[in-house]
């Protein structure tokens, strides 16, 4: 703790020892030089010092504008910090665009020194000896020949040799594995070095107020782009004998299509773009691989469903010509909806029998297993990455954002240390601006809840609309059979849904930027776990809300027609359709999860692509031969600092489409299983051809996600317990089959599903309508007196009239009995699976032990090596002198 405060305390200072910019008359800057490499060169001019960083910027001298205050600003802003990049040990040199001569690129060279010095400050983990403990045998055995066919071929990307690892400390220089200096930090390593320099070095200071960073300069303009060089291009191999090859290599074995049965190569990705973004698809292909099974036992559920569906007895009600052809259902809005026959429903029955069956529980309580068997596996999965790559200890090693350094003007005294530190803003500060954040996302939510509220109003309207339309069309017998005016309200409503989802996701996702950066997280993990949890909150409600309200409110409470239940006193509720709310949700969802998976690949796959192609047709140059590595990525896109982070959101968004609702739609895991596998590749295309190369970042695991996973866990143990219960027929179906089919309730001998339509539709007079709630006179209503609607209700002249019925306490009875048994069973098993298996295997935990313990017996032996060979030293001077001292007096 005290060697990581010393070497924080070391960081600042080297970075605070500058004086006032704007002072400074002579700068430090790079001379220009003319590009006379190949298009593949990764090194400057001299062919000997290697790119760790390129920034560009835009010639002010040769700009077209009249803004030359403003220029000049931004040239001694340049100059200053690039002088200042200079006086930390950095080497530059610019170089000007073989197709733009207005555009300048800085290649940016780490020396040895320098990399040591920040390796150290940064408690990066660097190689001590090979370490023979993690040979990776395989776990199938006799599945080795399929494994075999399926994994990457060891001879075209070959295993990386494995270390034993210790933070780098210069003192102790060595101790390490240093055979050459040029390879012993890899290409990641440096340009993440390079990186933490530029986001600290200095550039103006105003007011004794520090201005400083790249991020800055870039988003004001000063530099166009900064980014590390990919190392080839994608298609062919570098000229260079000595590159390694790596994006080709990727492109070639993990991007491009004929590679789509192949597992990823983890540990490359890992290699070539950092920890972080290789935990995120360590991550997906476990997602991925775990949804194989539930799509397969969720096209059995469905199959199960769509080979009984012509044994469904309650659908064969519905469209018997004697039976549903005669009940003529009640008005389902004012004045406008007409009365109807029960058989148009006919065919949306049949699409119900297919969802609505015994196999959908059985998928439900398997699904509450899976997601539970997901998270803990995943958790070992993790675990032992984290021992592969070398994250146990990550924690150590994170540094505060230079953001949040900035602000650290207060000095209070650290309970710990007691010494004297800086922060940010006090604590009554720090409240208020977690009440400030609080409050706006709080405003956001209650702003999508007035969309809900605004779909609803909708629904209620254009229902009224459909009713009529629909009627007066003539020949709408064959529309009528597939588009009821409640399908129609459906469809329409869900794609208005989506659209509305879509435009506020791309608002708020600015505002929960600016809203996390006035929050101002310590260190790049608490600003994105605080960022997480903003944006997840917000699209939970943007995204599930239509649904719950469907699934779970949606002709819920519409009184009877007598009296019916009127919302903000004007519009008369929704009712469900004979078989309930289930095949509507099931729509919502499918419109949604389809909706979302297009606009996802035309946001991540068209828009980069037509960008590039744009960015190709107006350079000037039209020959990539001519054209050098940091001008070939210059013109590739920016993925941004969050570019990982909306990868995370949209597979934690369909994490929760095949979890909280899957009772309603067992399709769901095969849909997103088909889109994960495409997703994985388009992501890898996408890295590999069309961004410019990430900084490489460290991660130890998924951060703030895996708790949402395990809240969503949990949550949709309850939300498909209560689909099942109070959105499909399920439970009233089995309630008539046990109690009301047979005496005393029943007329039937034996148990059986005859006659449901009819004793599960109430009865109401239609001379008992008020007039607010009377239907259309002119529909064909015949000589009937009566119409019948969804209800457990006694009819006109029953003492109780209107009242529920004994038929409505047992299903309710029956409903909340099942709710409670199926979530304790379900919970059960959860936190017994949970329990038995534990997040770290036995075998990984003995690993990291024992490598733990081998390195510091290295450390220790080394050292003592070190101070023996030192005491041997000091004794031979000791004796030499003593042996000086003494042999005159024996003389």
């Amino acid at each position: 703790m005290f060697r990581a405060a010393v070497l924080e305390n070391l960081g600042q200072t080297i970075i605070s020892d500058l004086g006032s910019l704007e002072s400074q008359q002579d700068f430090r800057t790079p001379e220009f030089e003319e590009f006379n490499g190949k298009s593949d060169s990764l090194f400057f001019n001299d062919g000997q010092r290697r790119i760790d960083f390129v920034l560009v910027y835009e010639d002010e001298s040769r700009k077209e504008t009249n803004k030359k205050g403003t220029n000049e600003k931004q040239r001694r802003k340049r100059q200053a910090y690039e002088s200042n990049l200079i006086c930390h040990g950095l080497q530059l040199e610019a170089t000007r665009s073989v197709s733009d001569d207005k555009l300048v690129f800085v290649k940016v060279h780490a020396p040895w020194e320098v990399l040591c010095t920040y390796a150290e400050i940064m408690h990066i983990k660097l190689p001590l000896k090979p370490n023979d403990l993690k040979n990776r045998s395989s776990a199938f055995g006799t599945l080795n020949w399929f494994t075999k066919v399926l994994s990457v071929d060891e001879s075209i990307i070959k295993p990386e040799q494995e270390f034993f690892t210790a933070p780098f400390e210069k003192n102790r220089m060595n101790d390490f594995y240093i055979v050459d200096r040029d390879s012993f930090f890899n290409p990641a390593t440096r340009s993440r070095i390079v990186y933490f320099i530029l986001s600290r070095v200095k550039y103006q200071v105003i007011n004794n107020v520090s201005k400083f960073g790249i991020n800055r300069l870039v988003n004001s303009g000063i530099y166009k782009a900064a980014f590390p060089l990919h190392d080839c291009k994608f298609r062919r191999q570098s000229e260079d004998p000595s590159c390694p090859n790596e994006r080709y290599l990727l492109y070639r074995e993990w991007a491009h299509p004929r590679s789509i049965y192949k597992k990823q190569p983890l540990d490359l990705i890992r290699k070539y773009y950092g920890e972080k973004i290789g935990i995120y698809f360590a991550w997906l292909g476990y997602y991925t691989q775990m949804l194989l099974l539930a799509a397969v036992v969720g096209v059995a559920c469905f199959l199960y469903g769509y080979l009984n569906q012509d044994n469904c007895t309650w659908s064969k009600e519905v469209c018997h010509s004697d039976i549903g052809g005669k009940i003529i259902m009640c008005p389902q809005c004012d004045k406008h909806c007409p009365f109807w026959k029960l058989n148009i429903t006919c065919e949306s029955s049949k699409k119900l029998c297919i969802f609505d069956s015994f196999g959908t529980l059985i998928f439900a309580v398997f699904m509450g297993v899976w997601v539970t068997l997901f998270l803990e596996f995943w958790k070992r999965r993790q675990a032992e990455l984290e021992y592969e790559w070398d994250t146990v200890e990550l924690q150590q090693e994170e540094q505060a954002r230079p953001e949040y350094e900035a602000r650290c003007t207060h000095v209070v005294i650290n309970e710990i240390t007691q010494e004297e530190e800086r922060i940010p803003f006090t604590a009554w500060g720090k409240c208020l601006r977690i009440t400030l954040c609080a409050s706006a996302v709080l405003f956001w939510i209650l702003l999508i809840i007035a969309s809900v509220i605004g779909i609803i109003v909708y629904r209620l309207s254009v229902f009224i609309v459909f009713s009529t339309q629909l009627k007066n069309l003539n020949g709408t017998d064959p529309i009528q059979k597939y588009l009821t005016p409640q399908t129609a309200t459906s469809i329409t409503a869900s794609i208005i849904s989506f659209i509305i989802i879509m435009i506020l996701n791309t608002i708020y996702e600015r505002v929960a930027i600016m809203i996390t950066n006035f929050e101002l997280p310590r260190t790049q993990t608490d600003y994105e776990n605080s960022l997480t949890m903003k944006m997840f909150l917000f699209q939970f409600v943007n995204y599930y809300s239509s649904c719950f309200y469907i699934a779970f409110f949606k002709g819920k409470f519409v009184g009877y027609p007598g009296d019916p239940v009127y919302w903000l006193g004007k519009y008369r509720n929704e009712e469900c359709d004979p078989g309930g709310c289930l095949l509507e949700l099931t729509t919502q969802l499918t419109i949604i999860m389809g909706g979302k998976a297009i606009w996802n690949n035309i946001q991540e796959v068209l828009l980069p692509w037509i960008m590039n192609l744009i960015g190709r047709f107006h350079r000037v140059s039209g020959s990539e031969k001519i054209t050098p590595r940091w001008e070939q990525d210059y013109h590739l896109q920016p993925m941004g600092k969050l570019g990982l982070f909306y990868e995370y959101l949209e597979m934690i968004i369909q994490f929760g489409f095949v979890t909280l609702f899957v009772a309603s739609f067992p399709l769901a895991p095969l849909l997103a299983l088909v889109n994960n596998i495409l997703e994985i590749r388009v992501d890898a295309w996408k890295l590999t051809t069309q961004f410019r190369r990430l900084v490489p970042e460290k991660a130890q695991d998924i951060g703030a996600w895996q708790p949402i996973m395990q809240g969503i866990a949990i949550l949709a143990v309850v939300t498909n317990a209560m689909i099942i219960a109070f959105t499909s027929d399920m439970i009233p179906r089995l309630v008539y089959y046990w109690s009301f089919s047979v005496p005393p309730y029943g007329n039937h001998t034996s148990y059986t599903m005859d006659g449901y339509i009819n004793n599960t539709l109430s009865i109401f007079k239609v001379a008992d309508f008020k007039n607010k709630s009377k239907g259309n006179p002119y529909s064909e209503q015949g000589n009937h007196t009566t119409c019948r609607y969804r209800d457990f209700r006694y009819p006109p002249g029953h003492p109780q009239e209107y009242k529920h019925n004994i038929y409505y306490w047992h299903v309710i009875a029956a409903k909340l009995a099942f709710i409670i048994v199926m979530e304790h069973l379900i919970y059960s098993v959860k936190f017994f699976i949970s329990y038995a298996i534990p997040d770290v295997s036995k075998r990984t935990k003995s690993k990291i032990q024992r490598e733990k313990y081998l390195t510091q017996k290295l450390l220790r032996e080394n050292h003592l090596k070190d101070m023996t060979k030192n005491m041997g030293v000091i004794a031979e001077r000791m004796i030499e002198a003593v042996d000086n001292n003494l042999r005159p007096k024996l003389e």
